[in-house]
């Protein structure tokens, strides 16, 4: 069966002929050219969409709404954002609100369809669980620090005060809640929470970390409850104890650019994005 891919273009020449090459391609294509109509696509269309190629600015509601939106919802179809905006804060909110990958205008043809081709092919090679379902138990709130959070009625409050957590936020919660002081990969993130493949390339689990971390941390740039693990992935600790271990670093710092020793840093150093 062919892949179906929805285009989210207002340029109309643009979409038409991006439209025409991936047809070519013996792809599927549906084009809009405004944000409440691709919601509306996306979320009534009797078919499947395997993915989307969303432009940023559009006429209703911009790219960002719109991959926000479905992503809150939890919609886990890979998108592909396209913008003419180059600087480095739009690519970083692209990624915060659910982007798989970005493109800048103007790009070559082969690029897009190479990378249509490999969310894809990501999102076909998820891998299928075999095994019986692991038994965990099930929360229904959770009361750590300052954090009172409830997973039924989606309140939440930090030192009394209301907050607001979208969905998705507070099932990756829920998640590390479940299962409180076991080191977490990406990758299992990726797959448990996101309903993704763990080997797909985006930043959207640390951008979702650096989200969290401004909710839960009394202070982000010393984390004391979401740790992040060289190498591993996260661990998340209800009640911490003074010191970490030697090998857990508050910080959400990228792997690579760790020393051996636990140190502190700004709660958003995210790693570069592979995308």
């Amino acid at each position: 069966m062919r892949h179906h891919i929805l285009v989210v273009e207002d340029e109309k020449h643009l979409g038409v002929g991006i439209k025409y090459n991936l047809e070519a391609e013996k792809y599927r294509v549906t084009l809009v050219e405004d944000g409440p109509t691709a919601l509306r696509v996306i979320n009534n269309s009797g078919e499947s969409i395997d993915l989307i190629v969303l432009d940023l600015m559009l006429p209703g509601l911009s790219g960002y709404t719109v991959c926000e939106t479905i992503r809150d919802t939890g919609i886990t179809t890979p998108v592909l954002m396209l913008s003419a905006r180059t600087l480095a804060e739009d690519r970083t909110r692209g990624f915060d609100v659910g982007a798989n990958q970005y493109m800048s205008k103007p790009f070559e043809l082969d690029e897009l369809l190479s990378r249509i081709k490999n969310l894809l092919q990501a999102g076909r090679n998820k891998p299928v669980n075999s095994q019986p379902p692991k038994t965990r138990k099930a929360i229904i709130e959770v009361d750590f620090g300052n954090v009172k959070v409830n997973f039924e009625t989606h309140e939440a409050t930090v030192s009394g005060h209301a907050v607001r957590m979208t969905p998705k936020e507070l099932k990756l919660l829920k998640y590390f809640a479940e299962h409180k002081d076991r080191v977490i990969s990406r990758n299992e993130l990726l797959t448990e929470v996101w309903d993704l493949s763990g080997n797909l390339q985006t930043r959207a689990v640390d951008q979702f970390i650096a989200r969290l971390r401004k909710i839960i941390e009394p202070d982000t740039t010393s984390p004391v409850h979401l740790l992040t693990v060289r190498d591993a992935g996260y661990r998340f600790v209800l009640t911490p104890a003074n010191e970490s271990p030697a090998n857990e670093s508050p910080a959400n710092e990228s792997p690579a650019n760790e020393s051996p020793e636990e140190k502190p840093g700004p709660e958003d150093s995210l790693p570069a994005s592979p995308d």
